[in-house]
């Protein structure tokens, strides 16, 4: 994130709000028009991808910013544990969890893509310009390379926690952040667009992507046999599930982050005393148990495509997260993650095709690396609402492995880094 207190043109959430629904609304409307024109450019590019990019456009212009906003913070913590009720609440347990092994095993690959890309990417820059990726003490460029390691495979807390171990100095804290989010965020559009174009890449490696078409297939099938025209009663119903859930899983988090940090701090590495984690796991477990019950049926009002419209929120608010204005504070940096990225993107790929893995477990496992719980579900819904969910449980995955995998990225780094 850029730590630049350049003011934005506009400060206002409330505005800042209006324009993002205002893009939402031009996307989907221009996204579903029968004109020849907008329907062979959104074969292109994926309606998802603007959601997404056009935010983070008017971000690295200066006229609106996320640093000044509150809305990814509320989108984040509200809407997005909202969509994952909602989400779950429809989904087909037993189906979800048929997909098991090649969706663990690209998650795993996406982790060792992190855990040795850093050290590469070293090794690779120091070739040319040993200066780039040295340093000493506080300032040595492994330690904030290190802090990224804990973000792309498990998320903030484990970057925090990785700061404190390695103990990088606040200002290549700072400068490894910008590096972070970007990098990040340019992989997920590139993950974003291969959604859209998933049956294409599928066909091309020979992936068997039958066991997730058939529950895509299952999904849309209850959902016809449920749909009805909502009424008032039904939404409210719905927003009072979703938020009701989420309000419960908040009060939850607020005891147990808490408690776990007092009777036993050593969990923090698990990022157990996370009160973020604990929202969206119980969040999600809560969304589960209601699939169980009658609350199920709600789908056929359309609870999973008003989850869709908040998380769509949430999207906007990430892409606000995109000044690509940072890339020239530290361009070396932005080299060096680049690569570090390019060498997780090889190796997920490459394990994705050698298993012939439908490009949904690439894209997902690869994410829930990166992104964690903020945006795993995001790549995950862009194929299909319905399988939201894995990239919930996948990204809990990486929440658990993070601090010591990116702790083990740190130490590998520190061996090859030009000066310690």
């Amino acid at each position: 994130m850029d730590h630049n207190t350049i003011t934005p043109l506009i400060t206002n959430d409330a505005v800042v709000l209006g324009i993002l629904l205002v893009i939402l609304a031009i996307v989907f409307k221009t996204s579903s028009s029968s004109r020849p024109f907008l329907q062979k450019f959104y074969k292109y590019v994926p309606a998802i991808l603007l959601c997404y990019f056009l935010p983070g456009i008017l971000g690295t212009l200066g006229i609106i910013s996320s640093e000044n906003s509150k809305l990814y913070s509320v989108a984040s913590r509200y809407l997005l544990p909202a969509s994952l009720v909602l989400f779950t609440l429809s989904m087909d347990v037993p189906a979800i969890l048929r997909l098991g092994k090649k969706a663990v095993l690209l998650f795993f690959a996406g982790t060792t893509g992190v855990v040795i890309g850093g050290p590469l990417a070293i090794v690779i820059v120091s070739l040319f310009d040993p200066t780039l990726v040295g340093g000493y003490g506080p300032d040595a460029v492994w330690r904030g390379m290190a802090t990224v390691a804990g973000s792309w495979i498990g998320g903030s807390a484990n970057q925090a926690a990785l700061k404190e171990v390695f103990g990088a100095s606040d200002r290549m804290f700072g400068s490894w952040i910008a590096v972070d989010v970007i990098v990040a965020n340019l992989w997920m559009a590139c993950l974003l667009y291969g959604a859209g174009r998933a049956k294409e890449i599928d066909k091309r490696t020979g992936a068997d992507s039958s066991m997730i078409e058939s529950l895509q297939r299952k999904t849309a099938e209850f959902q016809e046999k449920m749909a009805r025209i909502p009424t008032l009663t039904d939404i409210m119903l719905i927003l009072g599930v979703a938020f009701g859930i989420t309000a419960a899983s908040q009060a939850g988090a607020d005891v147990l982050a808490p408690w776990i940090e007092k009777s036993a701090p050593q969990l923090e590495k698990f990022s157990l005393t996370s009160s973020f984690f604990w929202l969206v796991v119980l969040a999600t477990l809560g969304g589960i148990v209601a699939s169980f019950t009658r609350l199920r049926n709600l789908e056929g009002a359309g609870s999973s495509r008003i989850g869709s419209a908040l998380l769509y929120v949430l999207i906007a608010t990430i892409g606000l997260n995109m000044n690509l204005k940072a890339i020239f504070q530290n361009p070396g940096f932005f080299l060096v993650g680049l690569i570090w990225m390019s060498i997780h993107a090889a190796i997920v790929l490459t394990v994705g095709k050698a298993v012939k893995a439908p490009f949904f477990f690439v894209a997902v496992g690869s994410q829930a690396n990166i992104g964690g719980a903020a945006s795993a579900p995001v790549v995950a819904s862009a194929f299909h609402p319905a399988l939201a969910p894995v990239g919930v449980l996948l990204a809990v995955l990486g929440y658990a492995v993070g601090t010591y995998a990116g702790w083990l990225s740190g130490i590998l780094m520190q061996a090859v880094a030009p000066s310690n």
